[in-house]
């Protein structure tokens, strides 16, 4: 995605993604992190904004800060860093609310053209996964770097 992006500071093993949103709101410190699920070679995307107190993502905060398209073009960047790094990494990734996954949704459908040169990505519909396609509601994502040729 050939969007603005906000510089990034990442842990040295690429797990962990920080970032400053800017905006009327102010500055927003955000996190992208990269979990180990239970299935190999399954991550879990966790993203929100950094609770200053804990560290933490919170994932239920609705910033509002008016560069939604900055923070998920961020966001990407993320995946392609932590995919050169890991290629045979699946990721997943749904939103904390059903909204927030259909914003998702809406984001991948916006960029599908570009997302598919470099991503194979599934949806999840009804616990099983199928091909992403436009305009389906989705209970979350899989995303894995297609191999380079």
């Amino acid at each position: 995605m050939k969007l603005p992006k906000y510089p990034l500071a990442s842990s040295e093993k690429l797990m962990t993604f920080e970032f400053i949103s800017e905006g009327p709101r102010g500055l927003i410190h955000k996190l992208v992190r990269y979990q180990p699920t239970n299935l190999r070679g399954v991550y879990n995307l966790a993203f929100g904004d950094k609770d200053h107190e804990t560290g933490e993502i919170d994932d239920t905060i609705i910033s509002n800060n008016g560069d939604s398209e900055k923070v998920l073009a961020t966001v990407v960047a993320t995946v392609y860093a932590f995919t050169d790094k890991y290629p045979d990494a699946w990721i997943y990734a749904a939103g904390s609310t059903k909204s927030r996954t259909r914003l998702y949704r809406m984001g991948i459908a916006k960029y599908l053209v570009e997302v598919k040169e470099d991503f194979e990505i599934l949806g999840e519909r009804n616990d099983d996964w199928e091909v992403f396609r436009e305009n389906m509601a989705y209970e979350g994502f899989l995303v894995k770097r297609k191999s380079k040729k």
